[in-house]
Order: C-alpha cells, then sequence, then structure tokens
C-alpha cells in the first residue's frame, strides 16, 4: 500500500474512533449488570423481554426521583435530559427486540399484555411531566434543557404501544388459526 494512502488511513480510522467516542454520541442506558441479565436471556424472547420492561420501568421511576433529590441543582434540566433519553432508548430497543422476535414466531403475547399495560402508565406519567412545566416557573426554565428528550420519550412511549399493540393482534390472530 502506497505510504501517502495509508497514512490517510489512519488518519480516517482515528477521526472514526474520536466521533464514536464523542460524548455527544448514544450513551448506554443499560448498566453493566443489566446487560449482563440480558446475556443470560439471549435465547428466551419472553423473559428478555419482561427484563427491559423492568429496565424501563426502573429508568421511569429514577426520571421521576430527578426532580424530587436535584431541587437546588443546575444541572438537574441536564440530568432529566439525561434520564429521559436513556429511558426513550430502551423503549426503541424493546421495539427491536419485540420486531426481531417476531420475525421468527416466539409467542410473547404475555409480556406484550404487559408492556401495553406499562407503556400506558408511562404515557401518562410523562404527560404529567409535560403538564408540570406550563405550571410551575421553575420547571419551566429547566425544561428548555429536556423539553425535546421529553416529547421523543412521549413519541417513542406512543409509538411503542401502538406497535406493540398491533404485534399482538396479530400474534393471536396467528395463534388462533393455528389451534384449528
Amino acid at each position: 500500500m502506497p505510504r501517502p494512502l495509508s497514512v490517510t488511513l489512519c488518519v480516517l480510522m482515528l477521526a472514526i474512533s474520536l466521533v464514536a467516542s464523542a460524548p455527544g454520541g448514544r450513551r448506554d442506558p443499560l448498566t453493566e449488570a443489566e446487560t449482563d441479565q440480558l446475556r443470560e436471556q439471549a435465547q428466551e424472547p419472553v423473559a428478555r423481554l419482561r427484563l427491559y420492561i423492568k429496565f424501563a420501568g426502573v429508568r421511569m421511576v429514577a426520571l421521576e426521583e430527578v426532580p424530587a433529590n436535584a431541587k437546588a441543582d443546575p444541572k438537574r434540566g441536564q440530568k432529566i435530559h439525561d434520564q429521559l433519553e436513556d429511558f426513550a432508548n430502551l423503549i426503541d430497543e424493546i421495539d427491536d427486540n419485540i420486531d426481531n422476535y417476531s420475525e421468527h414466531g416466539s409467542d410473547m403475547r404475555k409480556p406484550l399484555k404487559e408492556l401495553i399495560d406499562a407503556e400506558s402508565d408511562w404515557a401518562l406519567r410523562l404527560r404529567t411531566m409535560k403538564d408540570a412545566i406550563a405550571k410551575d416557573p421553575q420547571t419551566a426554565k429547566e425544561a428548555r434543557d429536556y423539553s425535546f428528550a421529553l416529547d421523543s420519550a412521549i413519541d417513542s412511549v406512543n409509538d411503542s404501544a401502538d406497535s406493540t399493540r398491533k404485534i399482538l393482534e396479530e400474534q393471536n390472530a396467528s395463534l388462533k388459526t393455528k389451534k384449528k
């Protein structure tokens, strides 16, 4: 390989690695322990989906605790933003897993019902959070840091709930015809 080409490739690889590791990149919303739990259940779609639902629920609780625990924290808005992003990323990961498992014909009716219930609860809690922005001047000021992330999380939950209901209907119909 000519020397200028190899130098160009090295510079390109360095640039790619710097961009990939930049702080503005997508953070992993899972802890190392959660990732290990998911790995252990890699071949069990129902158990894996239930773990994701549990982890998203934990993020929702943590999200609601940020305002209560950080009233005087000047970075409170950013912390809420980060929690919202982690939550929305988990919802997207749940959807990816559902799509993958449904393509392989896995029966996920029970965890899909659990997910629909959880998503109804999460949507209500996120809307309550959004309503609080209009009612409290301090919250409205901080919301500049996280309003887009909040809207994205609301959209993710709503879209996920719609697709989850559709897949549940498809699975119910599919398994009903198999029994006949």
